[in-house]
């Protein structure tokens, strides 16, 4: 791969437009120059010649750049080659480094020419370098070769966006950010972390950081904000406190800076087309050798062994107690059912991937799905997969109330049996149902080992009730618990409408269990009435309201509790 000359950088750094530093930027970023250099950002010219053989041949470059069916392949691809060969406009820049006929058309032998000017997406095509660099530091703005200057951006997201989604180009079929920002890793990240916050009053951000890193996942790159800081101080920058301590009333601020799973989370901008896991208690990232190790670093216990987030450790179906290690899809990888790219042309395919969902809803409103992906299901159509898919989920919802409930009354009963065999039955069920339950699709990712560890449960559970009748659950406390499976909602996106509420009542009272959307309104009353002492669950089917952020909330008396879902 050829590298980017020195003096082609000083004559582009000192075009008067730019008002550039006229360092290299290698002197002092040389590791960084040599990733960008073996990344896809560093080699961008024989793709857009390939590009232009294939699917431009007759056309000029004005025909590519300004006609009915333009595509300003100069604007992402090489934004600076306007800048070369003393400053010209896009359509001449494509006709100084493409190869045209003798009609002045491009023709399936066009050629990369001048490849030793050509700037790639070079460092300054997303770094405003003031001239008196580094006394003022740079900015992140994307070079617009139309304008021959720069355009702020409010977050790198936005950035990576203007090339790798609509937000300059609203034509343009590559919509991976679009898709990204209507996703859970996109948008609503804040809000979920402050509602969870506010179950750690008394508590300062560091002794919530060494409980449970909560930056570290859902925003890892906030640590980069500000100047750069601490997760502790992130957290205590993006919610509010009162005397330094997280409260009740913690809430989110600085909302517009809050950067949620943002491209740079995963990859590397500097080595761009790899998948990194940007590690905010060290600010580095660490190279994955696979997506699904990636995927397991916040889905799985790759980083945090202690976490209940396990759709990694399902899907690879080992780690449970008494079962057999299984894999219900051998071979398939998280990917291939949440990034798979759609038929061509297709909104699933122009998303690449970055919805992360296994059904998408294309413009027409017809859906397609992953499952009839080449070499899995080919014959399936859409319908058919989301029916397998909730026959699935509603065989585990049963299994999982089937586990709670014996589960609970093996509990009880142990509260005055110390038999050393049946306690190690009740420690293993615990676990097998802990394990079940910390996968995040109802029983899909891995739905024969989520049946096994289930049943198992249910098994040991048996073994420590039998000969007992009518076991009651012995209940101390009023308790309401999170909801399962959790996420949920619709099932054209794959994932489960309805889930199971559990809740305790320790002695008779009235009980009233409803569900509010995130601005108070009651969306849904799931029971009102009187209950004796006992362990109870309700379920909520979603199928019918909005995705979002919802709460239920439980009245026992004077007990009261609410819990996000």
């Amino acid at each position: 791969m050829k590298k980017i000359p020195l003096l082609f950088f000083m004559i582009l750094l000192t075009v008067p437009l730019l008002a550039q530093s006229k360092l290299d930027c290698k002197t002092c970023h040389s590791a960084i120059v040599s990733l960008w250099q073996s990344g896809k950002h560093g080699a961008t010219q024989a793709d857009v010649a390939s590009e232009l053989a294939a699917e431009r041949a007759g056309q000029t470059p004005n025909d590519v750049i300004n006609g009915s069916d333009a595509e300003n392949c100069i604007a992402c691809h090489g934004a600076l080659a306007v800048t070369a060969n003393g400053g010209m406009s896009e359509t001449d820049a494509l006709a100084y480094f493409f190869s045209t006929d003798t009609n002045g058309a491009f023709s399936a032998n066009t050629q990369a020419l001048n490849t030793d000017e050509w700037p790639n997406v070079a460092c300054v095509t997303c770094h405003n370098v003031p001239s008196d660099h580094p006394v003022t530091m740079p900015t992140f703005a994307i070079y617009d070769s139309r304008s021959a200057s720069y355009t702020e951006v409010s977050s790198i997201s936005k950035l990576c966006g203007q090339c790798h989604g609509s937000l300059r180009f609203p034509e343009t079929d590559h919509l991976r950010e679009d898709a990204w920002a209507g996703s859970k890793h996109g948008h609503g990240g804040q809000a979920d972390v402050g509602q969870e916050l506010t179950e750690n009053a008394g508590l300062t951000p560091a002794q919530v950081i060494n409980n449970e890193d909560c930056i570290a996942c859902h925003a890892p790159t906030s640590v980069l904000m500000n100047g750069g800081m601490t997760e502790a101080e992130a957290l205590s920058y993006f919610f509010t406190t009162t005397d330094s301590l997280i409260t009740s009333s913690t809430a989110p601020q600085n909302t517009d800076k809050w950067p949620e799973v943002s491209c740079i989370a995963c990859h590397d901008p500097h080595q761009a087309g790899g998948v990194s896991y940007f590690n905010s208690s060290t600010a580095k990232y660490e190279a994955m050798s696979t997506p699904d190790q990636l995927c397991g670093q916040c889905h799985g216990n790759l980083r945090f062994p202690d976490t209940d987030h396990l759709s990694y450790n399902i899907a690879q179906g080992t780690g449970g107690v008494g079962v057999s290690d299984t894999k219900t899809m051998p071979g398939v990888t998280c990917i291939d059912c949440h990034m798979v790219e759609g038929p061509e042309n297709s909104r699933s395919s122009m998303y690449a991937g970055h919805s992360w969902k296994v059904f998408v809803t294309e413009e027409d409103g017809s859906i397609t799905t992953s499952c009839n992906k080449e070499g899995c299901h080919p014959s399936m159509d859409a319908g058919t997969a989301m029916a397998k898919v909730e026959s699935f989920q509603k065989e585990y919802a049963y299994l999982d109330s089937v586990a709670n409930d014996k589960i609970a009354k093996a509990e009880a009963y142990m509260t005055t049996h110390n038999d050393p065999t049946k306690k190690q039955k009740l420690k293993d069920a615990q676990f097998n149902l802990a394990f079940a339950e910390g996968d995040e699709s109802g029983g899909v990712h891995n739905h024969n080992y989520t049946k096994a560890l289930l049943n198992k449960a249910i098994e040991n559970a048996d073994y420590i009730l039998t000969g007992v009748e009518n076991t009651p659950a012995i209940v101390k406390n009023f308790a309401l618990y999170q909801n399962y499976p959790n996420p949920f909602g619709d099932a054209p996106n794959g994932i489960n409408p309805v889930t199971n509420i559990k809740y305790e009542i320790p002695k008779s009272t009235k009980v009233t269990i409803e569900v509010f959307d995130i601005l108070g309104n009651k969306i849904a009353t799931l029971f009102n009435g009187y209950l004796s002492a006992g362990v109870y669950h309700t379920h909520f089917n979603a199928s019918n309201i909005p995705a979002g952020v919802y709460f239920y909330r439980m009245k026992a008396g004077n007990f009261e509790m609410a819990k996000k879902l």
